[in-house]
């Protein structure tokens, strides 16, 4: 049995405290489990910003694999593992291998494991009942051992693993001179043991005899048959019963489909797999891996209560903030430190919420509730994600619970806080290589209000000289966000770390109105797309909660 996996995610737009509240997260969880329990995995659902590579880089901890999408794939459906088969294997062992196995449906492999067609019981019955041409046998190059197999016989002479390749088919009848005339050369003669027949197909340069009804082969004419190199099969069955069985030893190859098949890929949506299948009649599809190899097959049976994949999101409980695809996953629980959002379980979950910080905070403390001392490396992710989400304790969301903890992993991690918080910030701002699409996203958020739509970004540099540079390409790119988003408002938070202010660049119909509203006890105007607010640098804490009681007095008015 496959061993269950829960991914461990943050939003989707990753900071550094998403990625590593998920790496030391599944870190901890892995330290706890049981036999038993699945093994937890720390995923991004987005690209990582520069200050989150240098922390990664730094502690030498691996960046997590991209989570694009949770919605249930191929891989979480039960897959039926019906082996593949050769394709030189007969018609006859297929059928039987389908009435053990089961199934309407075979897939025919090569020796690499992939797929090269597939027989199905509709090509079966047209082997079995429709009138072929007598020279089908040898046109599939059909293998003697497929035929002995087939009318349950034994080699006399010849080569087992040889090949009909040319002639026909034939029961010759009548006297001996029409008995001769349907005989031509390397045909497959099925006959009875009568001597004088033997010899008179032999004399006619057959390259297959089979002699039914089990007697024994007169002993001149198996010496005759070796010296001419025909095949000498034996049967028990008579020559009715031969002649009606002898057709299902073609081989597979020469009836499977091979092209335009529908396969589908383990990676593949099960909302495409059902559309596809709707369209078509086929009772069980072929599934693939990356390599093009055979896993197993499909139908849609399998689809219905197909298995859901299991997720603990981290730094967020928003559903606009969280991974595509969250409605289709099950999430186990979430771990957080922002306000309770729109995010919806269909069942009680794990939810640990702490007006603190940090997700990694929290993330410490289960640590030390639960008696585990993090790795210096872990301990050094847990440590920048606080200071990256505190601004190094300038945040007024920054508890002491925050600090507390920071000092602690700074030790375990050998770490000199502002020594290193200053790299970190540094890193964070280096914009030279960026395109402001990448610049705007690396911290971006959406919100909902009632019908309300609106988005969030945070750029943060240790000082404003860093960021002025960028402030007239946001501008024009505020009005790209709101019609690509479908927003109706959208704000970048420039702060200065050092300074621990922040300009907000907005635009939205009627942002203005709401930014003046929401901030007008503070002092602050704003006017011409632009605000500046002093001692703001908190997007949780200090911006956001302001800008939803606006937006819901305008909507009440």
């Amino acid at each position: 049995m496959d061993q269950r996996i829960v991914s461990i995610v943050g939003h989707c737009n990753p900071d550094t405290d998403s990625i590593c509240a998920a790496i030391a997260y599944a870190e901890l969880k892995n330290k706890l489990r049981k036999e038993e329990d699945p093994i937890y995995v720390p995923k991004r659902a987005g690209e990582l910003n520069e200050e989150t590579k240098f922390v990664l880089e730094h502690f030498g901890v691996d960046e997590p694999d991209l989570l694009s999408d949770v919605g249930s794939q191929v891989r979480d459906v039960e897959i039926r593992k019906t082996p593949g088969v050769k394709s030189r294997l007969s018609m006859r062992y297929a059928w039987e291998l389908m009435k053990d196995l089961q199934v309407a449906t075979l897939p025919i492999t090569n020796e690499q494991g992939q797929l090269e067609g597939i027989i199905v019981t509709v090509d079966i019955a047209m082997c079995f009942l429709e009138e072929l041409d007598s020279h089908l046998l040898s046109i599939a190059r059909t293998q003697y051992k497929n035929i002995v197999e087939t009318v349950d016989g034994e080699i006399v002479t010849g080569n087992n693993h040889g090949y009909f390749v040319q002639g026909k088919v034939v029961i010759p009848t009548g006297s001996p001179e029409v008995f001769r005339e349907s005989i031509e050369d390397n045909d497959l003669v099925i006959l009875g043991n009568r001597k004088e027949a033997l010899h008179a197909a032999l004399a006619e340069n057959c390259s297959c005899m089979i002699v039914c009804n089990g007697t024994d082969v007169p002993v001149d004419v198996v010496r005759r048959a070796e010296e001419r190199d025909v095949v000498l099969i034996r049967t028990e069955y008579d020559t009715f019963t031969v002649a009606r069985l002898i057709n299902q030893s073609i081989p597979i190859r020469f009836f499977m489909k091979q092209d335009h098949l529908i396969t589908f890929d383990l990676d593949d949506y099960l909302d495409d797999v059902w559309n596809t299948m709707a369209k078509v009649r086929h009772r069980d599809f072929p599934v693939l891996d990356e390599n093009d190899r055979y896993v197993g097959m499909i139908s849609r049976r399998n689809l219905i209560g197909a298995g859901k994949k299991q997720l603990i999101l981290v730094d967020h409980n928003e559903k606009t903030q969280a991974v595509n695809g969250i409605e289709d996953a099950e999430i186990l629980e979430i771990i957080d430190h922002h306000r309770i959002g729109s995010l919806e379980t269909i069942q009680p979950v794990f939810f640990r919420n702490q007006p603190l910080g940090s997700t990694a905070t929290i993330v410490a403390k289960m640590y030390q509730e639960n008696g585990v001392k993090p790795e210096p490396a872990i301990a050094g992710l847990l440590l920048s994600a606080i200071l990256s989400d505190t601004l190094m304790f300038r945040s007024p969301t920054c508890t002491q619970a925050d600090e507390e903890a920071a000092k602690a992993l700074a030790e375990i991690a050998n770490v000199q806080i502002e020594a290193y918080a200053t790299k970190m910030f540094q890193a964070g701002s280096d914009f030279k290589s960026k395109t402001i699409d990448e610049i705007f996203y690396q911290d971006f958020k959406t919100f909902q209000v009632e019908e309300t739509a609106f988005g969030v970004a945070q750029i943060s540099a240790i000082n404003m000289s860093i960021l002025e540079p960028l402030r007239e390409r946001l501008i024009t790119f505020l009005q790209e966000v709101l019609e690509e988003k479908h927003l109706s408002m959208v704000c970048v938070l420039l702060t200065d770390i050092l300074a621990e202010s922040s300009e907000v660049l907005y635009a939205g119909e009627d942002a203005e109105a709401i930014l003046n509203a929401a901030f007008q006890g503070d002092g602050a105007h704003a006017e011409g797309g632009s605000v500046m607010l002093s001692g703001v640098v908190s997007r949780k804490k200090q911006f956001i909660p302001p800008l939803i009681s606006s937006l819901k007095k305008a909507e009440e008015d």
